[in-house]
């Protein structure tokens, strides 16, 4: 599994390349982690060729304002 990581906007993406060893149970379970640990968000998912899935999760971004 690889990662990588990318701001745009109002929301951060995070890529995650899944190969074609990982079973859907494990695939499903790793993204039902991020998604309920990491506040990501399923926002496209890609099944290739050569059984390689790749999915991109966003998360909004937050940002911290001063209130002094």
């Amino acid at each position: 599994m690889a990662s990588s990581w990318r701001k745009h906007g109002q929301y951060e993406y995070r890529v995650v390349t899944i190969d074609r060893g990982t079973s859907v149970p494990d695939a499903r379970r790793m993204l039902t982690d991020e998604a309920e640990y990491g506040r990501w968000e399923l926002a496209r998912t890609r099944l290739y060729l050569g059984g390689e899935r790749r999915v991109w999760l966003r998360r909004k971004v937050i940002r911290a304002t001063s209130t002094l």
